[in-house]
């Protein structure tokens, strides 16, 4: 059961959001479709990204993956701990291994995105 706390997209991203901004990550199920991860590529604070647009990569022993922002915004915090330990994505998906914190450009772009029992359930027919 994905987290109630949190909004998802079809691309297996989450996000929480606190006022303007949002802590974007990647979930569960995306993390165990691609097995161990090895590498992962963020952008810069600043950067600033159209609604789901990729904006890095995760390496994974099995293939390379897209990551892609649910909301427009502009980069404002990368989890740096992850290029020590990318590993952090499996074992704490929801927690340590969050990718990216944004501020958010506009809000009403959240409507689009998926509650947790409606990413569950679209995720069960990705298995």
């Amino acid at each position: 059961m994905s987290p109630e706390d949190l909004l998802y997209t079809k691309e297996h991203e989450w996000i929480r959001i606190a006022a303007d901004t949002g802590t974007v990550g990647i979930t569960h199920h995306a993390q165990e479709s691609l097995g161990e991860v090895v590498y992962i590529e963020l952008p810069k604070v600043g950067d600033k990204f159209e609604a789901h647009k990729s904006f890095g990569s995760v390496e994974s022993v099995k293939a390379v993956s897209d990551l892609f922002i649910p909301v427009a915004g502009e980069v404002i915090e990368v989890n740096a701990a992850l290029k020590e330990a990318p590993e952090t994505l499996n074992s704490d998906p929801y927690g340590k291994g969050w990718l990216i914190r944004i501020r958010i450009q506009n809000s009403a772009e959240t409507s689009t995105l998926l509650s947790a029992k409606s990413y569950d359930e679209y995720a069960a027919t990705q298995a």
